[in-house]
Formats: C-alpha cells, sequence, structure tokens
C-alpha cells in the first residue's frame, strides 16, 4: 500500500471512530479510548483538505443506522460506558484485521470493524529461505522435503543479489525461480492437509482473520459505503437482553477439505487453491523490488466465497 493510501486510510478510521462515538453517545455512555494508533489516526485526519474532510464524514455516518439494526448491543441502554479505540498495527501480523473495536466489559461483548478507503485489502505474505510458512500461517512446519526443494532456488537469488543483479535481466525468472517456488508450494500444502485436516480451517484463518468483523468499504466515486459481515465463529450480531438484531446476520462455514490446488491455466506466476464451502483463493508470486533479493511476495485474492458473505449492505450517501 502507498503512503498515500495508508493516510488516506488512518483518516477514514478517525472519522469512523468518531462517527460511530457520536452517534452512540446520544443514546448511552461512550467514550474513545486515546492511544498510539489513535494519534496516528488523528494526525492522517488533519492533512486532509476540508473538501476531503466532509466527504469522509458523509461516507462514515451513512453505515451508522446500518451497524445499529445489526448490533443492538451497541445501543442498548445501560449505565455502563461502552469504549471504542483503534487497534494498533502488530494485531494485523496475529491474524486480526480489525481496526476498529466496540466492547462492554460489562456484558464481555466486543464486535470489531475493518476499515478501508476505495480498496480491497489483500494478503502480501513471502516466501523466503527463512520463513517457514507452514508453521507462519497454518502450524505445520514446512518438511525437510520443501527445503530440499526450495533451497537451489534461493541459493540463485543470494548469489544474483551478491552481483547487484536485476530481475528483468535474469534469462528466465519464471522458470528459474517462480514455477520451481510454486511446486514447493503446492506440494507442501497437499502434504500438511494430509497431515492434519485442520489445515484448510486455520489457512482460512490466517488469510482472513481469526477473529469476526464487519468490513467496511468506503466507494467514493459511487458514494456508496459497503458492509460486509464475515461472521466465520458466530460473535457477530446477537441480541442484547431486550431486542434482537434488525439486521440478520449469517454464520459462516469455513472450510473442511482442500477440493484443488494448482497452476492456473497458461500461468507461470499463479496458483489456485479451492476448499469446499466456496472458499477459493489466488496465489500471484511477483518479486516486490527491481533488484533481486531473497525474498519473494505473493499477491493472494480471495477470488470465491461462500454465499453468505457475499451479502452486502450497501450504505448511500
Amino acid at each position: 500500500m502507498s503512503a498515500n493510501s495508508n493516510n488516506q486510510g488512518r483518516a477514514y478510521e478517525f472519522i469512523c471512530l468518531h462517527s460511530l462515538h457520536s452517534a452512540i453517545k446520544t443514546i448511552r455512555p461512550a467514550e474513545i479510548v486515546h492511544n498510539s494508533s489513535y494519534d496516528a489516526a488523528e494526525n492522517a485526519w488533519q492533512t486532509l483538505d476540508a473538501n476531503e474532510q466532509a466527504l469522509y464524514t458523509l461516507s462514515a455516518r451513512s453505515t451508522i443506522d446500518t451497524i445499529f439494526a445489526m448490533e443492538p448491543n451497541i445501543v442498548e441502554q445501560s449505565d455502563d460506558i461502552l469504549k471504542l479505540y483503534i487497534q494498533t498495527d502488530k494485531h494485523g501480523e496475529e491474524a486480526d484485521v480489525r481496526d476498529i473495536i466496540i466492547e462492554r466489559k460489562d456484558i464481555m461483548w466486543e464486535i470489531g470493524l475493518s476499515i478501508k478507503h476505495n480498496h480491497m485489502a489483500v494478503k502480501h505474505s513471502r516466501l523466503s529461505k527463512d520463513i517457514d510458512f507452514g508453521d507462519k500461517w497454518y502450524g505445520v512446519s514446512c518438511s525437510q522435503q520443501y527445503w530440499n526443494d526450495v533451497n537451489g532456488v534461493f541459493s540463485l537469488l543470494a548469489k544474483e543479489k551478491a552481483k547487484g543483479s536485476y530481475f528483468r535481466d535474469m534469462d528466465s525468472k519464471e522458470d528459474q525461480v517462480y514455477v520451481p517456488l510454486l511446486n514447493a508450494f503446492v506440494k507442501e500444502v497437499k502434504a500438511s492437509i494430509e497431515k492434519d485436516t485442520s489445515v484448510p480451517r486455520k489457512l482460512v484463518e490466517y488469510l482472513l482473520s481469526k477473529y469476526d468483523f464487519y468490513k467496511v468499504i468506503s466507494i467514493d466515486s459511487k458514494r456508496i459505503t459497503s458492509i460486509q459481515s464475515f461472521n466465520m465463529y458466530g460473535t457477530l450480531n446477537q441480541a442484547s437482553k431486550v431486542k434482537q438484531p434488525e439486521i440478520v446476520v449469517p454464520v459462516i462455514n469455513l472450510p473442511t477439505e482442500l477440493l484443488f490446488i494448482g497452476f492456473k491455466k497458461s500461468s507461470k506466476t499463479t496458483v489456485l487453491l479451492s476448499f469446499d464451502n466456496g472458499w477459493q483463493f489466488s496465489f500471484r508470486i511477483h518479486n516486490a523490488e527491481d533488484k533481486v533479493n531473497t525474498s519473494l511476495k505473493f499477491d493472494i485474492q480471495i477470488v470465491g466465497m461462500p454465499a453468505d458473505v457475499n451479502i452486502k449492505y450497501n450504505c448511500k450517501w
């Protein structure tokens, strides 16, 4: 993500937080928790001009009624103080994509919002000679066979890096680097799933989140803010003591088995992975830098999801 996009994202988190707080405090006690992430978001907000701030505010406010209709615990009248805060970036490294947390300690309840401005977030994980992706992604360490398979590729990259080479000058980076790495990756994922049947679920948890969340995406060109629910563990959309949700959010089934993993047709850079329950992902490997480096980056995209995830609530403004 560019510095400008990152700045816009933080600014949008700031106004979403304040818009929610302003609406909630007219109904019940609520406060914003200030931390380093709040300060960064506030600084980003102050870099916007008046027109941008007005646009972001319209977008953020358009979501309020829908969020309240999904989550009656937010607006339940009570003496306890509801708290809102922006999470630190380190939570993203722990498979927690929630940017804003709304919580009530008296009933041990919280929900999270993943806030995006004009883009859909994707994972950008890496492969290198030092990264045990199996252990990091789904808790099954990569086999010795995997390391044997990729050792030659990373040795080649190390030599080219030492020479100061550029990827564009390599004779065939696809056949020398991408294809053997992806072949080793495919073989290792298959072997891990055969070893541990919980890998499909854990892999999706890594790629998406270990926590339920609502994805809030501002699409400025259409003057729409889209809300998408990822209710994988059943913690969203809970009734309050006195009220059921006005909008019902379905629980999503995580995958249990691998249906297919292999190269995309006519591609030397992209692997497709399909699970049951409608989950499909693409893994495109690429060099993130011009100069040869000893690690490569995946651009991981969701290309298929359960039908219930594809239900979006579009808030016009």
